[in-house]
């Protein structure tokens, strides 16, 4: 039983030894590439409206010339593209002027969006 034993091992020495690996052969693939960029543009998820303690109004980050309901009406349908089922929110400084917030708010309503939501942010209490 032993002889056989190392026989076998001597055959697995063997095959190990003369066994070559040969490397797997490699797919190459060609990838297609754009010929020219072309811009796409998203319409948002939803609409934020910021409003600095100076009056200044950004839309989604951008920042309008001025602070009239017009421009803001304008700047909210061009961001909207026209849909005003998504939600809008509208976020001040807390030292802000009222007056900016509720120009924000009748522009928004007047345009007919629904979901108009006004951030806050909750002070820690001090214990």
């Amino acid at each position: 039983m032993t002889s056989l034993i190392d026989v076998v091992l001597l055959l697995l020495i063997f095959f190990m030894v003369s066994t070559s690996f040969v490397k797997q052969s490699q797919i190459t693939i060609s990838l297609p590439e754009a010929e020219s960029p072309s811009i796409v543009e998203e319409s948002p998820d939803q609409i934020d409206i910021m409003i600095t303690e100076t009056g200044t109004v950004l839309v989604n980050g951008r920042e309008l010339l001025n602070n009239r309901a017009d421009t803001i009406r304008n700047a909210l349908q061009k961001t909207s593209n026209g849909d005003h089922s998504l939600p809008l929110t509208i976020s001040a400084d807390a030292n802000a002027k009222h007056q900016f917030v509720v120009t924000a708010m009748d522009v928004a309503g007047r345009l007919g969006f629904k979901q108009i939501n006004i951030a806050t942010v909750n002070n820690p209490v001090d214990e």
